[in-house]
């Protein structure tokens, strides 16, 4: 389903997150692509299919399926090494910080666009994925890159915005439909 005819669907009592999106997808202070695929990479770790489908989409027309991949690709790592070191740091036994992780992380280096840009997707992603050590790894890894704290925070305006997105259509998804011939048995029954 195409984004926009999807966003046509969000409830009244989240029309901010419709305007919202748009609003930050057109940060000045992120590319195309950094904008798009932060949004792909939020889309994914939020587990709305309908809302990645259509994001995916969308974005493929702006940046090009390589970077839709690379941003899918950002999601699926962190989606892992977020829990994995999540973990770590919620645990108060330090060796388990202390030992390697042996998870294989090739992506990490392989994924086909600039660096900093899956960097700023990993970190929007480890920023839903609420795992502490992964958000300030990434963001000071952005910022002594020379990324500004401005477009890092452009980047979790979008991963904000697309995981509300994310939980209000997949809450409104699971509530029961009316059914559709009510008046009709209503008339029946005079």
């Amino acid at each position: 389903m195409p984004l926009a005819l999807l966003l046509d669907g969000i409830p009244e009592y989240a029309r901010d997150l419709k305007a919202n999106l748009s609003a930050v997808l057109a940060q000045p202070e992120l590319s195309a692509q950094q904008a798009w695929g932060t949004a792909v990479s939020c889309a994914v770790a939020s587990k709305s299919p309908r809302l990645t489908e259509a994001v995916a989409a969308e974005a493929a027309q702006h940046i090009g399926e390589r970077a839709v991949s690379a941003a899918k690709t950002a999601a699926a790592i962190m989606g892992m090494t977020n829990i994995y070191y999540r973990f770590s740091h919620l645990t108060s036994n330090p060796k388990y910080g202390e030992m390697p992780a042996r998870l294989r992380m090739q992506s990490l280096r392989s994924h086909g666009v600039e660096a900093l840009d899956f960097e700023l997707w990993c970190l929007a992603v480890s920023a839903i994925n609420a795992c502490q050590g992964c958000v300030e790894g990434h963001e000071r890894s952005l910022r002594e890159n020379g990324v500004g704290e401005e477009k890092i925070l452009a980047a979790v305006r979008i991963a904000a915005v697309v995981f509300a997105l994310a939980a209000v259509m997949e809450s409104e998804a699971s509530l029961p439909k009316p059914p559709a011939s009510a008046p009709q048995a209503s008339a029946l029954a005079k």
